[in-house]
């Protein structure tokens, strides 16, 4: 259960709903019977700059986990939102988006040289489009969808960095670094305040930093680019491009 100013919240987070992507291999579809209603959905789970590993389905690590995961379990969670309405979906980037480029023509990291920082900015560049593009097609349904930069959380996320690989860094650094850092439980409020903040009812689409909405990088504001990744996305994870829209699609620029 989890706690914001009094408010209670049921279970957000279910074991066996861990998605695709993770190197088990775990699909969500058996446990999608399970769940009567789903009014919160939020989408944290996340790799950093790891070495170039693949899912047992194929996919780069970090586009595989950060976004093609949780863009199949939301897809596959839409009917029981709309049905939950009003609902929330709440998707954890980070603002190293800023630095992310979509790369379509080497999405999955197959021709060129890996490179661990732009894989992990291009999944996170990746959530703030899918979050966009998934408002646009959620419009007058009742479910909202909004992504967030939480803040830096004292946890293992970033044990494959620099930092962490190095004595030295560790040594010299590692205590500056863990005085700055939110614990988990702060890092963990600004998702709590996006399910459950009623002065956010109907708000969808945005992107936040904390508690505060922030503009995100410009290529994260292109529409064409979010329209193009959902369908590579679809491809990819073997969805219906048109899943889950309620308003009329054009079809893409060649």
């Amino acid at each position: 259960m989890a706690q914001q100013q009094g408010t209670e919240v049921g279970p957000l987070v279910h074991g066996p709903c861990l998605p695709p992507g993770w190197d088990s291999g775990v699909s969500p579809r058996p446990c999608l019977a399970e769940e009567q209603h789903v009014n919160v959905l939020i989408n944290n789970a996340a790799v950093m700059r790891c070495p170039h590993w693949t899912t047992e389905d194929g996919f780069e690590m970090q586009l595989g986990v950060n976004h093609l995961g949780h863009f199949l379990l939301t897809n596959l969670l839409l009917d029981k939102l709309k049905a939950s309405a009003p609902s929330r979906i709440i998707n954890v980037s980070s603002l190293a988006h800023v630095a992310g480029h979509i790369d379509f023509d080497d999405l999955n990291w197959e021709k060129k040289k890996y490179d661990t920082k732009a894989a992990y900015c291009q999944s996170k560049l990746a959530v703030v489009l899918f979050t966009k593009e998934l408002s646009r097609r959620l419009q007058g349904t009742g479910v909202t969808v909004n992504a967030l930069h939480p803040g830096v959380a004292r946890t293992e996320l970033g044990r494959h960095t620099a930092m962490h690989s190095s004595a030295f860094s560790s040594f010299t650094l590692g205590p500056i670094f863990w005085l700055l850092v939110k614990s988990p439980q702060l890092a963990a409020q600004p998702s709590t305040y996006l399910a459950v903040a009623e002065e956010l009812e109907g708000v969808s689409g945005k992107y936040f930093s904390g508690f505060k909405e922030k503009a995100p990088a410009p290529e994260a504001e292109d529409e064409e680019v979010a329209r193009r990744l959902w369908a590579e996305s679809a491809r990819l994870v073997g969805l219906d491009a048109s899943r889950g829209s309620s308003v009329d699609e054009q079809p893409l620029p060649k």
